[in-house]
């Protein structure tokens, strides 16, 4: 069940009069003939755009297809989003890979990503730019996640060009939880969930410990404890919420490695060249958002701090830089970040039969402390730099939706954010303030729907924030020569076509082709972990969407995306993007109200990606296929079987071209360098619901 309000759960009379008969906005009374607006609840495992979505490419995932979905770990709910791969190039407690839209996304650059209003993405980070960890995401308690791609989206800012994502945790749980699952290679995790009323309202409360080893030959030892507790009251519509949650974690870290290693026989797939690679990470954070909606429009508040803490150790490049000690390095990064986000939305009056109107402010603020220091066996050996960076920043928005005739809509919008930078380094050479401003208009044309379908028009512009170290920087500290600064914000222009259809009974389907321009590529340094400014860069590509229900016990969701990513200025090195994926396929089957079972089968396929400019190296493609078969003991029991790569392929998760020198090499060779996607393996969980 998910309550489906128009924008981000707010609810008008030209939703309304859609969702409930799917009739075009001639028959929507005028704003001041409205006399109430109560919430429209849907049930249902995929909610119709038609009417409703500005583009092609944005969409919205409800609890019951998240539900259907297999997880390897939390950050793949993200894999919901047609088109997106989420991936691992080490330990288990590390951010994720994502790949989206021709972007090697590296842990979250470009896919801005918000779980209950709260930013995930970190600025300035010690390890990359955009850092988002997902590891505290609790499966059970997301209720609804919701999509966009492209710098199409007033709301959207910093992070988003590539896309967006927006997860939402439920107040209520239609029952409680109490959940064990086991596995091969050491995994086992319990959770325990219910939301009991309390004073009016609810109280939500979720517990969860886990651990996981890996395939590795040292493993992960990967080690979680994650707690929500929340209170709310109210509707989706009109009401409040407060939620605390805290998470930790330590583990060890398989990094990527050296091809000739493994070819070489010297270590096997999953054997690592530094076994002392590794973690830790803390996140505890306090949020609150209270929602109010009347006749005439309706008002969101949220606010939130979040404490996280990261220490971690890697090593990518072996005994290239220090034949005695090795190149380990560690990036430990604190910060407190504090944000605000506040909206209000009102329906007039417009030149055409209705409009709506949005005006936003977002403000963010980042008090950071990280270092990068060269380690030895985690043990500290040197400080190369030592850094108290302050981000802050302040945007706002303003949007309006206006309904032309029955067949034609415009979505305007501009957004205006400024960036204040202040640098406290350990060499004062490195220390200072920047600031930057940045405007981004947007604009959508919508057609139809004409037979149950939409033709869609995109183009705005958006951008990304550079760390604040590059803005300040004078000296390069591991080697003492002069460097050049980077621009604060780096602007992206994207153009978009798009339709999306309902003519066939049962299937929802949408297409778009696209092209986004950067005026400067995020690229992953891989000897420092961390992402620098690069070359300007342009994607053309196409996305097809497909979901499918031919039956009432079997849903299918099939996705095809391909997108071409190139430099755009002339270089001797190539033009390719290192890292850019190019194709990608994802198949989905999910079998429910089937008497007693249940299961799913899930393919995706992420192809083949230049790994140096000149496209000289590649890698090869990969491709998984997990599964699930459950069986209902009765109304408020299951037990369900897991299967991870059921095929047992022997595909990478992530692959580098680069230079590095193993302990018995006298000199650096340059060659790929991998992580392993895991080999078939399988979980048990039984669930038992409880009232």
């Amino acid at each position: 069940m998910a309550v489906f309000q128009l924008k981000k759960n707010r609810l008008t009379p030209v939703m309304a009069a859609i969702l409930a008969g799917g009739a075009c906005a001639q028959a929507v009374p005028a704003a001041d003939e409205v006399k109430s607006l109560a919430p429209v609840t849907i049930q249902g495992s995929r909610n119709s755009q038609l009417g409703i979505a500005d583009s092609a490419n944005g969409g919205v995932v409800t609890q019951q297809q998240l539900e259907a979905r297999t997880v390897y770990r939390p950050g793949e709910v993200l894999e919901a989003t047609p088109g997106l791969i989420v991936s691992q190039h080490s330990g288990e407690g590390k951010a994720n890979q994502f790949y989206l839209r021709g972007f090697n996304l590296d842990h979250g650059t470009d896919l801005r990503t918000t779980v209950d209003g709260m930013l995930v993405n970190q600025r300035s980070h010690a390890h990359g730019q955009g850092w988002t960890d997902l590891n505290f995401l609790i499966p059970e308690l997301t209720t609804l996640l919701e999509y966009r791609k492209g710098p199409y989206y007033a709301a959207e800012g910093d992070f988003s060009s590539a896309g967006a994502v927006s997860v939402r945790y439920a107040d209520k749980l239609e029952h409680g939880i109490a959940s064990i699952g086991l596995g091969q290679k050491g995994y086992r995790r319990t959770l325990l969930a219910d939301s009991p009323a309390l004073a009016d309202g609810r109280l939500l409360y979720a517990l969860e410990l886990y651990h996981n080893d890996g395939p590795f030959v040292h493993p992960d030892d990967y080690r979680k404890v994650n707690g929500v507790l929340r209170y709310s009251r109210g509707t989706e519509a009109t009401g409040f919420d407060i939620t605390a949650m805290a998470y930790s974690a330590k583990w060890n870290s398989t990094d990527q490695i050296a091809k000739r290693a493994v070819t070489g026989g010297l270590i096997s797939r999953f054997d690592a060249l530094d076994p002392t690679d590794g973690g830790l990470s803390r996140r505890y954070s306090l949020s609150g958002a209270w929602r109010d909606t009347t006749a005439s429009g309706s008002t969101k508040i949220n606010a939130y701090v979040v404490r996280q803490q990261l220490d971690l150790f890697s090593n990518f490049t072996y005994f290239l830089d220090d034949p005695v000690n090795g190149d380990q390095f560690s990036q430990p990064d604190r910060r407190v970040t504090t944000g605000v986000k506040a909206s209000h939305t009102w329906q007039m009056k417009g030149l055409g039969q209705a409009s709506e109107t949005t005006v936003g402010l977002q403000a963010e603020n980042d008090n950071i402390f990280n270092s990068l220091n060269n380690t030895a066996g985690r043990r500290l050996l040197s400080t190369t730099r030592k850094d108290h960076i302050v981000e802050t920043s302040l945007g706002a928005y303003v949007e309006n939706t206006t309904w032309w005739n029955d067949w034609f809509r415009t979505v305007a919008g501009v957004r205006a954010d400024t960036y204040r930078f202040k640098v406290g380094s350990d060499n004062p050479a490195n220390s200072g303030k920047a600031k930057d401003t940045i405007a981004s208009p947007k604009l959508a044309l919508v057609f139809g729907p004409w037979a149950k379908t939409e033709y869609y028009v995109n183009v705005g512009s958006g951008f990304h924030s550079n760390d604040a170290r590059g803005t300040t920087i004078a000296m390069d500290p591991k080697t003492g020569l002069s460097a050049d600064k980077v621009p604060p914000l780096v602007r992206s222009k994207g153009a978009e076509l798009g339709i999306r259809t309902e003519i066939i009974p049962g299937l929802q389907s949408s297409f778009s082709v696209y092209q986004l321009n950067f005026d400067s590529e995020l690229v992953f340094a891989g000897d420092a972990g961390t992402t620098e400014a690069g070359r300007p860069s342009r994607r053309v590509g196409f996305e097809f969407s497909n979901y499918y229900k031919p039956l009432p016990w079997l849903t299918i969701d099939a996705d095809l995306a391909f997108a071409r990513a190139r430099f755009r200025d002339a270089d001797a090195a190539g033009r390719r993007i290192p890292g850019a994926v190019e194709g990608v396929a994802s198949l989905a089957l999910a079998v429910d109200n089937l008497g007693p079972y249940f299961g799913a089968l899930q393919l995706r396929y992420f192809g083949p990606r230049p790994l140096t400019e000149d496209n000289s190296v590649r890698s090869r493609g990969t491709a998984t296929l997990n599964g699930r078969v459950g069986y209902k003991i009765n109304k408020m029991s299951r037990i369900e079987l897991e299967g991870f790569n059921l095929t047992n392929r022997r595909d990478s998760a992530i692959d580098y071209y680069y230079e590095s020198r193993l302990a018995s090499e006298a000199a650096s060779v340059n060659d790929v360098h991998l992580h392993p996607i895991e080999p078939r393996s399988f979980r048990v969980t039984y669930t038992m619901n409880f009232n």
